[in-house]
């Protein structure tokens, strides 16, 4: 039986999107119309304190806006593709863990992980050490009297490879570069590599174009896959978009959001058209729709930009 390819844009509704968000949906809309499959529109909102309702219809106004459009998932009212409500699949995953032994509490402080005497990951977190792996039941209860824990995921010695559509082989061995990592955290959120691996794989989705700096998570995503019994979807990293001082758009200093983007070009076309041409999309900055783009997608050219891209507000 023949499986119908499957995207997803997932933003997380923390501000407006900025110009870097709006390549990777693009990149992922162009991906997955290029196949003839469905585009599906997940809002990341597993953070109440960054999180905020007020951008949830502001980001799917800007998508529509911009004809990046998609047949399952979120809409005004609906929230079975919202990750606040979806507590119950993340915690069956959870237990499914847990149940196996694979699953023990920890009790370290940010700065203690962070004064660690263990190497720091390119992201700039550092390797977990093990510390409280290796705690008594004993401890454990101890401690469970006055501190909150996170709860982490045992990982093997094993080298996870993760053949990527863009950037190739990447592979990571889990027990050295990256340690036991956080499934729940103290105030008892759900964290992303939990979340996103029961998302993806519970809504069907088999084909994901996203950022280069989740790259490095992609070796985790798999482990847990095997571990819950998930297919593995496709992957493509994509170059990030720099500002020509050298820094990655961010909105947090508000670089290029659509509010800005869509005064400033007037129509799709105009900012869709421009957007490709200078990321090397399309061979020029000539207005184009969505649709239009199609015709001239090709992860040949996306692979020939592999250094991160330097936009111009000019």
């Amino acid at each position: 039986m023949t499986t119908t390819p499957r995207a997803r844009f997932a933003p997380s509704p923390s501000g407006r999107m900025h110009l870097g968000n709006l390549f990777a949906a693009l990149l992922a809309w162009l991906d997955i119309r290029a196949l003839g499959g469905e585009m599906l529109l997940r809002m990341e909102d597993l953070d109440p304190d960054r999180c905020k309702p007020a951008y949830l219809d502001q980001l799917a106004d800007d998508l529509d806006w911009l004809g990046l459009d998609w047949d399952l998932g979120w809409q005004a009212g609906k929230v079975a593709y919202q990750q606040s409500h979806r507590t119950a699949q993340y915690e069956a995953a959870f237990e499914t863990l847990a149940h196996r032994g694979l699953v023990y509490p920890c009790f370290c402080t940010r700065a203690q992980l962070h004064a660690a005497d263990a190497p720091n990951r390119g992201d700039d977190m550092p390797v977990y050490a093990g510390t409280c792996a290796r705690l008594s039941p004993e401890a454990v209860a101890e401690k469970l009297k006055t501190r909150r824990p996170a709860y982490r995921l045992r990982v093997p010695d094993e080298t996870i490879a993760v053949c990527d559509r863009h950037y190739g082989l990447y592979q990571e061995n889990l027990a050295r570069d990256c340690g036991d990592f956080i499934l729940r955290r103290s105030d008892g959120l759900f964290g992303y590599q939990l979340a996103v691996v029961v998302d993806d794989a519970l809504s069907g989705v088999n084909e994901i174009v996203r950022g280069h700096d989740i790259l490095s998570s992609t070796p985790r995503q798999r482990y847990l896959q095997r571990l819950l019994g998930f297919e593995t979807p496709a992957y493509a990293h994509i170059p990030l978009l720099m500002s020509p001082d050298g820094r990655r758009l961010s909105k947090r200093d508000r670089d290029l959001d659509l509010g800005e983007l869509r005064a400033r070009f007037g129509t799709p076309e105009a900012l869709l058209g421009w957007l490709a041409g200078q990321t090397g999309i399309a061979p020029d900055t000539t207005p184009r729709s969505a649709e239009q783009l199609v015709e001239h997608f090709s992860w040949d050219v996306i692979r020939a930009h592999r250094e991160n891209i330097t936009v111009t507000a000019e």
